[in-house]
């Protein structure tokens, strides 16, 4: 498949065009662009490259956009995938910005972001399925998802300090586990 500048600029266009609600939005939409109708990725890299775009500072979609390009056309892919993506939201802001103070007040502006706000609902829903389903797969990272959902709902920790002892304790649990090492290096070579 075509993976020229200005196709990669496209879809990441495309993407960026139906992109409302934030970076949990944009997996089910790349899923059904890059996995579904190009073959571009598979599942489980879109997976790591979602995770890896929330891990670093940024927008979740960008730093996405940027992983995702890179792996199809280096930095050329990149930088046509992070144009792509960014590009409805900067015109929308433009636009909006220049109109906000006369149509904020109108009742059909109101109700199309009422309607707006159900369809991000179902798309974070949808996101969080599809990490759920490719990130939960044995005990350990239940136990890992369970303590830092108690730790952020509960004692208000610091996302970042999650993260941090998340990533600990997957590397003690990997190192106190030399049979599933061994399973782990053999799949990877």
């Amino acid at each position: 498949m075509d993976k020229s500048f200005y196709t990669i600029f496209k879809t990441f266009l495309k993407v960026g065009t139906m992109l409302l609600g934030g970076g949990y939005v944009i997996l089910p939409l790349l899923q059904s662009e890059l996995v579904d109708k190009k073959g571009w990725i598979d599942s489980d890299g879109l997976c790591e490259y979602y995770a890896l775009g929330q891990s670093v500072p940024g927008i979740i979609a960008a730093n996405m956009s940027i992983f995702v390009g890179y792996k199809l056309r280096g930095q050329i892919g990149a930088l046509a995938a992070v144009l792509g993506i960014v590009t409805p939201a900067f015109l929308a802001i433009i636009l909006v910005a220049a109109m906000l103070e006369e149509i904020v007040h109108l009742n059909f502006i109101q109700n199309i972001f009422w309607g707006v706000g159900i369809g991000v609902i179902l798309l974070v829903f949808l996101a969080t399925k599809e990490m759920w389903n490719k990130s939960i797969v044995d005990k350990f990272t239940c136990i890992i998802f369970f303590s830092a959902f108690i730790l952020s709902a509960c004692f208000k920790v610091s996302p970042a300090l999650i993260i941090i002892l998340s990533i600990a304790a997957g590397i003690i649990y990997r190192k106190q586990i030399p049979e599933k090492n061994s399973i782990i290096k053999g799949c990877s070579e």
